[in-house]
């Protein structure tokens, strides 16, 4: 396949020689004379590991040109790869005009190519960046996309200093798309590559890398954080997170990552607030980890308002406890918003299979004495009457049998569900708390 690489970065070179070692012929483009000189003399742009060797192999071998003329190496190629730089302005935002500068370039290309084009996007852009990318290459070319030429999300995960490892070792390859024949040409890319290709939506494909390095962000900053506390109390740090990292059922996993309601629990709140102030009474500033139960009240927060602005005071809580399959009320989320609710006017409704009043006892009733005294007169023990009395159903609990309620549910005004159960989502009045 010939293929067209814009931008002769990190990205770029490292996309070049690859491609070229994979048996493609490649046409780098770039706006400076220098990188690409570089390039027809065989020698990378940048400094990485191995990359020197590939190119030099691609450029002996025919592979490898680079030219300064978009519609030469857009006339010459089926596949386009964007790979120019997306930098960041001092407030965060994305300086997008490179992107939108080389759609404005393929777009007076294709006003003179028949055959269908495939755009790839590489480089890290916003969601919504390749609808816009689109929208300019159609109003520039006076071509459609769909029918003249598609443009796919494929986000990049290499790292400086194991850029080449990382792009024939990925963990997964992202593509996004709305065109089958281009994602599926897209794929073709990595067909020697042993990793999971992942078809997804485009904006998902965009949003991704954010997500990802977000978190790593994230990980990086809560073990400085651990590191810290533990130095003041003369532990070794090192020693703490590695015994952290052997649990790969919780700690190092997919548990805990879906989006929902607050945690609540006798365990997560305690334990982090004393994990707080240790650091606190050691004199160790904790940012993230004092944020943490910020971000947890105000997910809390964005419950009641989405329960608000139905405009309906009746609603009926399916499951209270903390998680389904106890009866534990101590620190529940939704014991938190049934009182916030009942503090401003709600009439509540409350049914949980497996919460007996005359069965609480010790701490889990004297934590419900304190935040819902009255819990006696809210709490019914049949679900379907309980549906059936109120205007907004609150899905707490994911072992709630929806599906044999979907037609008294689907007559209430709302259905908000804080946990995603997905044979809800059919519903007209459904709404999900982040999805």
């Amino acid at each position: 396949m010939v293929i067209s690489i814009f931008g002769l970065g990190y990205v770029g070179c490292v996309s070049l020689g690859c491609l070229a070692k994979n048996g493609h012929q490649v046409i780098g483009v770039d706006v400076s004379p220098f990188k690409v000189d570089l390039i027809n003399r065989g020698v990378p742009t940048i400094l990485e590991k191995d990359i020197d060797t590939i190119i030099k192999d691609g450029f002996d071998k025919g592979k490898i040109s680079a030219t300064m003329c978009a519609d030469e190496a857009v006339l010459n190629s089926e596949v386009s790869i964007i790979c120019v730089g997306t930098p960041s302005s001092p407030h965060g935002h994305l300086n997008l005009s490179y992107i939108f500068k080389t759609a404005e370039q393929i777009g007076e290309a294709l006003q003179e190519k028949e055959e269908f084009h495939t755009v790839v996007i590489r480089s890290t852009v916003l969601p919504g960046t390749n609808e816009k990318f689109g929208e300019i290459i159609e109003k520039v070319s006076g071509k459609k996309r769909g029918k003249h030429f598609s443009v796919v999300s494929n986000p990049e995960f290499l790292r400086e200093g194991s850029a080449v490892k990382d792009y024939y070792r990925p963990s997964v390859t992202v593509i996004g798309g709305d065109h089958k024949e281009a994602m599926s040409k897209v794929a073709s890319l990595y067909s020697c590559i042993e990793a999971p290709i992942e078809i997804t939506d485009i904006k998902i494909a965009e949003v991704i890398k954010y997500v990802n390095n977000s978190y790593h962000a994230l990980k990086i900053a809560f073990a400085n954080e651990v590191g810290n506390v533990c130095k003041a109390l003369s532990i070794d740090s090192h020693k703490v997170m590695d015994l952290f990292c052997k649990d790969t059922r919780l700690n190092i996993s997919t548990a805990y990552f879906k989006p929902g309601f607050a945690y609540g629990g006798s365990c997560l709140p305690k334990d982090l607030k004393g994990f707080v102030t240790l650091g606190h009474d050691n004199y160790v500033c904790t940012p993230i980890l004092g944020c943490i139960d910020a971000s947890n009240e105000n997910q809390k927060k964005m419950a009641y308002e989405t329960i608000a602005k139905t405009g309906k005071k009746k609603v009926c809580f399916i499951g209270l406890s903390f998680k389904e399959g106890t009866d534990d009320l101590r620190y529940s989320p939704s014991v938190d918003l049934a009182e916030m609710l009942l503090g401003k006017g709600y009439h509540v409704t409350i049914y949980d299979e497996n919460v007996r009043l005359s069965k609480l006892i010790g701490a889990n009733k004297a934590f419900i004495n304190e935040h819902l005294p009255h819990l006696s007169d809210l709490i019914v023990h049949d679900v379907e009457t309980a549906i059936k009395s109120n205007d907004v159903i609150v899905i707490n609990h994911r072992n709630f049998d929806a599906e044999s309620y979907n037609s008294l549910l689907e007559d209430k005004h709302a259905v908000i569900d804080l946990v995603r159960i997905n044979t809800l989502e059919s519903l007209p009045n459904y709404e999900g708390l982040c999805w």
